[in-house]
């Protein structure tokens, strides 16, 4: 395993639904790509603890169900970004429509998952900040893992 940097990692959306919810499906729509992208945070599925407590005995602890947890990605706001405009379309969209994500690492390896938007704040800062955009995206299904090719 080879340790990276960020840099140059890529966030796109799509509109589309895949075919099947594997890598193949995924990797076979379209994507718009989501430009000025500063950060994208941690992601991933976690297990949820289920605590047990008997009254003659210690803590019981179960794996309960599994979360593959939220983005909220800070990009420099840009109303001509085709990827930003369809991330606000998705944001505003009342159906809850699954909307498919790509993250491209530096070395080609991909992720893929359906979420929700549920959010795009716009984040004023200070005069010497760029005006940034802090949308939340919700992840709905399990991530899907391609390595490079």
């Amino acid at each position: 395993m080879t340790s990276m940097t960020a840099a140059g990692s890529k966030l796109a959306i799509s509109a589309g639904s895949p075919a099947t919810q594997d890598v193949a499906g995924a990797s076979a729509l379209a994507y718009t790509s989501i430009g000025q992208v500063e950060q994208l945070g941690a992601f991933g599925a976690t297990t949820e603890v289920v605590n047990f407590q008997p009254l003659d005995g210690p803590l019981q602890k179960y794996k309960g169900p599994n979360n593959s947890g939220a983005i909220q990605p800070q990009l420099a706001h840009d109303d001509d970004d085709a990827g930003q405009t369809l991330l606000r379309t998705a944001a505003d969209d009342k159906t809850s429509k699954l909307y498919w994500f790509r993250i491209t690492f530096p070395n080609g390896a991909r992720r893929f998952f359906g979420g929700r938007v549920f959010g795009y704040p716009e984040n004023i800062g200070a005069a010497n900040s760029m005006l940034m955009a802090n949308p939340s995206i919700e992840i709905s299904t399990d991530v899907l893992k391609a390595p490079a090719a």
